[in-house]
């Protein structure tokens, strides 16, 4: 790809609005669903364009997919194969394969419930399963209001404070199944406010 197809792949991104992020006024859920602006499909042309004959290039241009479209959905994953030369099967296979790829749209803040031994031995299992009810979600899913996507994780070394509950960059210690349902809305609350300030 030339330096002026470069510039001009970078005008077309700045050019795009920035979709409100979920739970903000005029958000969605998603922003990988229903018909997207014609503009994403060129700059995702451009962006395998760059790649084509790269060896290798599938995760890069999977990156930068789900930068442009929030995750990425079949629509997506069908145009990288095509663009790319490679079976869609492989396409899907590598977005799924790593947990940094998401298929389906995420929330505004992560829950990570630990499932490490000392989490799990200390009632990790009742709090995952009190942040499933109080969702209304499995694990890798999004509440109806945008606002969490639950995760398992194997430990987030903070073992000394079993089981632990960890919210964006904000980690619960000594957690019961009884406290998520204040966690979960003292959090939105706290920083739902934090938003609308800044």
């Amino acid at each position: 790809m030339s330096a002026a197809q470069t510039k001009q792949t970078k005008d077309k991104r700045a050019r795009l609005e920035v979709a409100p992020k979920p739970g903000e006024a005029g958000g969605t859920a998603c922003k990988c669903q229903g018909k997207l602006p014609d503009d994403r499909y060129g700059i995702l042309d451009d962006i395998i364009a760059k790649h084509k004959d790269v060896p290798g290039s599938l995760i890069p241009v999977l990156h930068e997919a789900q930068q442009l479209f929030g995750c990425l959905p079949e629509d997506v994953q069908t145009r990288i194969a095509k663009g790319l030369g490679v079976p869609e099967s492989e396409v899907y296979g590598v977005a799924t394969f790593y947990s940094l790829f998401s298929l389906r749209p995420k929330g505004k803040w992560t829950v990570n419930v630990c499932l490490g031994t000392a989490c799990y031995v200390r009632g990790a299992a009742a709090c995952l399963e009190a942040v499933k009810k109080e969702l209304g979600v499995d694990i890798g899913g999004t509440s109806r209001d945008g606002l969490f996507t639950l995760q398992a994780v194997r430990c987030l070394g903070a073992c000394a404070l079993a089981p632990v509950v960890m919210i964006g960059d904000t980690v619960f210690a000594r957690v019961k199944p009884e406290d998520i349902p204040r966690i979960l809305a003292e959090y939105a609350a706290s920083h739902s406010s934090e938003s609308a300030a800044s």
